[in-house]
């Protein structure tokens, strides 16, 4: 990565912050990381502006500033890159770097949920189940828990095996609650391993 990236190579160069970020075959180093990253995203390298964005958010090799997050995070979410969509939805949610308005954020859900990002698919399913933009649905939730968990995330395999396992949406159907509940397990969810214990007692 780092010949690549001294070739101007943007996506190494973003390849190369998170070895920096991580101490991934080189020291760990988070300043080098957003240099790196900061290089790439000036490039036009959309996932290099999502992780400056993470950066800005979370204090990694610079200040935290939640608006500079979110103004990285507009400009990878309008080059289609869905975990920058996604992130702008809990930007707006939260009021992160700009004035709450969950109408906008329910929009970057979706934008995001259509480009087959798992984490949006399951912020879908909680506006759906608290009427968060949206009329309260348990159906229409449960179908984007059901479509988040299948995209392997834990919490969305909780909430699938909490709607099976009380019939909530659709019919209760204990085999199915047992395998989410399972997943999620797997996936390190302690919820689920709490839910899991529940259905054999």
């Amino acid at each position: 990565y780092l010949e690549s990236s001294k070739r101007g190579n943007s996506s190494a160069q973003n390849n190369l912050g998170y070895c920096y970020q991580n101490g991934i075959g080189i020291e760990k180093d988070e300043k080098k990381a957003f240099d790196c990253y900061l290089k790439a995203a000036n490039d036009g390298d959309l996932y290099a502006q999502y992780n400056i964005g993470v950066c800005y958010q979370n204090g990694i090799g610079v200040d935290k500033d939640d608006n500079e997050a979110f103004q990285w995070f507009i400009k990878s979410a309008e080059g289609k890159n869905s975990s920058a969509q996604n992130k702008l939805g809990v930007c707006y949610q939260n009021g992160v770097g700009i004035e709450k308005d969950v109408n906008e954020a329910f929009g970057w859900y979706m934008k995001a949920a259509k480009g087959g990002n798992a984490d949006a698919e399951n912020n879908l399913g909680t506006c759906y189940k608290e009427g968060i933009s949206v009329e309260k649905d348990e159906k229409r939730a449960f179908e984007w828990f059901l479509k988040a968990a299948k995209g392997g995330n834990s919490d969305a395999q909780t909430s699938a095996g909490h709607y099976y396992k009380n019939g909530i949406g659709r019919e209760k159907d204990l085999d199915k609650a047992v395998h989410w509940f399972s997943k999620a397990a797997d996936n390190g969810n302690e919820i689920a391993q709490y839910h899991l214990g529940g259905c054999y007692k």
